[in-house]
């Protein structure tokens, strides 16, 4: 029974919590594929092309899988919440096991750094993308991208290392960590003040990169979505994206608050 209102749903909910009724489970599975599809799509707009997207659905449903085997009916919580949760931690953790971020790109990343310091030194300014692109050879928009894959693989870790203590909701392992795996106090802090740099740093950028990057990473819009907000084409709105997580990163490696990670 596919679940098309309120009260089939509820009933598709008692057989899998009561009878564990696996033909329940698909139908709820089937029923709530939608934000497995919107992670999904979210996660693939930030990453290499080289990373199948099908291996971003598996672990999506994973997550999925997961939230609907450990949530209680009884609780005063959205299962889409929940749901949320469960399919966001899985698909970053399987990011950060499997290392998406390539040997390659951790090699240019690095190259760009340097250049990016020669630069610096002979320009007396902050080179942009155009500046680090004509000394490499390369096109502005490549080097853009090398550094969005960089300044985004610290963000997952950041986000999958620390998360919100104040969600009772979240996954086990975000709120109670084994010993051996205890967070560092002098980490937790660090943390924190990467955070607040930037929040710093995103009130440095252009008007349309602050709303790109609050839209994409607060409100949690596609960036299709974010171009019909702002009348903008989506690959417009991609380019405004990897610009901003440029210069982001740009200002966040010259404070000292992210490292190149070595090949």
């Amino acid at each position: 029974m596919k679940a098309t209102n309120s009260q089939d749903l509820q009933s598709l909910w008692l057989s899998w919590k009561k009878n564990k009724d696996e033909q329940a489970a698909n139908d709820l599975i089937e029923h709530y594929m939608y934000l497995v599809h919107y992670h999904v799509e979210r996660f693939a707009s930030s990453i290499p092309d080289s990373y199948d997207k099908n291996d971003l659905k598996s672990l999506g449903l994973l997550g999925l899988y997961d939230a609907l085997n450990k949530f209680e009916l009884d609780r005063n919580l959205k299962f889409d919440t929940y749901a949320t949760i469960r399919i966001r931690g899985s698909i970053i953790d399987g990011l950060r096991k499997e290392d998406w971020l390539p040997r390659t790109l951790r090699e240019q990343s690095k190259k760009i750094e340097k250049v990016s310091e020669e630069l610096e030194q002979r320009l007396m300014r902050t080179p942009d993308a155009a500046d680090i692109a004509k000394a490499l050879g390369k096109e502005p928009e490549e080097i853009e991208t090398i550094a969005m894959n960089a300044v985004l693989s610290n963000m997952l870790s950041i986000d999958a290392t620390y998360p919100s203590q104040n969600c009772e909701d979240a996954p086990e392992s975000a709120v109670a960590l084994k010993d051996e795996n205890a967070v560092d106090p002098d980490e937790s802090v660090t943390d924190a003040e990467q955070k607040k740099e930037l929040a710093k740093q995103i009130k440095s950028l252009n008007e349309n990169e602050q709303l790109v990057v609050s839209l994409f990473y607060h409100e949690e819009l596609t960036l299709t979505e974010i171009g019909q907000v702002l009348d903008l084409t989506t690959s417009r709105i991609s380019q405004i994206h990897k610009r901003a997580l440029f210069k982001l990163r740009k200002a966040l490696v010259k404070e000292n608050f992210i490292r190149i990670k070595t090949p």
